[in-house]
């Protein structure tokens, strides 16, 4: 391709701004539109990316705006029909995590896309960003060793407005697992570069007990080889400014910890703690990867797959079950590094 790819984003919510800002940074993207089933939202999400053409509906804008791929940030029970949609158009396509909310349904996706030879990512933006580029690289070039255990933490506040946010609807997210933690779930199998064996998952509903789905986790997931991680995540945190991470992988020739204090500068404020830090958007660099794919070229790193976002999927959905019922899961199905 030589003209820029015509991109439309599919959703206008917070993480479609994201998407949005990124694309506009990227001179062989352009947005061609943006679509949403409110008039009214998408509207104004057409507006505030510069005046761009906006739909409510799907087909006709993909014909009428020569998509060439699409950016999907919708809720996650919405992902296999606008996915399906998308490859029959033949529309490349970046999905928002999950890539759906059951293994079969993702599964269904990635066969879909890999038959008409087209790109499917999943939008697992942690892995682009420094933090976690830092650790794969230091595993990689053999700070630890062979890894045996790795644990990350990452803890926050409540982020969803009200009892309507379709975040906290189980049938819609899937549950917090396969919404949030298929995150961290994702992070800890490619910094391990191991097979995922069984699962085991503990869950609490801190900010309210009416809550469908768990807003604190506590999810081990053991390996092939006998290595181990944790996976400890909360959006309960008070005060609910404040966020928190720290990462620790032990090896069998070392140990490497990234503790809080390497987040930078740091706001103390009547709302809570906040952290100042800049540097690279994770968005940026995974729009930049997957558009590159898109184009036919190699881009400037690991390109995250269907398979990628399948096995996380797989990952969350066994969390959940593990949740359901207090036991381990064994995992059957394929689940790639």
């Amino acid at each position: 391709m030589t003209a820029p790819t015509r991109v439309i984003v599919i959703g206008s919510g917070f993480i479609a701004g994201e998407h949005l800002n990124a694309l506009h940074q990227l001179p062989d993207a352009e947005v061609a539109g943006i679509v949403d089933l409110d008039p009214g939202r998408a509207a104004a999400a057409a507006r505030a990316a510069g005046g761009v053409p906006w739909s409510v509906d799907l087909a006709a804008a993909i014909t009428e705006w020569s998509a060439d791929a699409a950016i999907v940030c919708t809720p996650n029970h919405t992902h296999p029909a606008i996915g399906r949609a998308l490859a029959e158009a033949g529309v490349h396509a970046l999905i928002e995590k999950p890539l759906a909310i059951t293994p079969s349904a993702a599964a269904e996706l990635v066969t879909l896309f890999e038959d008409r030879g087209l790109v499917l990512s999943a939008a697992h933006t942690h892995r682009y960003a420094p933090y976690a580029r830092a650790v794969r690289q230091a595993i990689t070039d053999g700070a630890v060793g062979r890894p045996l255990q790795a644990r990350i933490t990452l803890l926050g506040g409540w982020i969803w407005g009200d009892w309507r946010n379709w975040q906290i609807d189980r049938q819609r997210s899937g549950g917090h697992a396969l919404h949030n933690g298929v995150h961290l779930l994702d992070l800890v199998t490619w910094w391990l570069g191991d097979t995922p064996t069984h699962v085991h998952a503990y869950g609490r509903k801190r900010a309210a007990a009416d809550l469908e789905v768990h807003d604190y986790l506590m999810i081990t997931v053991g390996y092939a080889s006998g290595a181990s991680a944790v996976c400890e995540m909360s959006r309960a945190n008070q005060p609910r400014g404040i966020g928190y991470r720290e990462v620790f992988v032990q090896g069998d020739e070392g140990t490497l910890r990234l503790p809080w204090d390497n987040e930078g500068t740091l706001l103390w404020g009547h709302d809570g703690t906040k952290s100042l830090a800049g540097g690279p958007s994770p968005f940026l660099a995974q729009a930049r990867s997957w558009l590159a794919t898109v184009r036919g070229s190699a881009g400037d790193g690991e390109a995250v797959t269907g398979r990628t976002g399948l096995a996380a999927v797989v990952l969350g959905d066994a969390a959940e079950r593990s949740l359901a019922d207090g036991t381990m899961i064994t995992l059957t199905g394929e689940v790639a590094r």
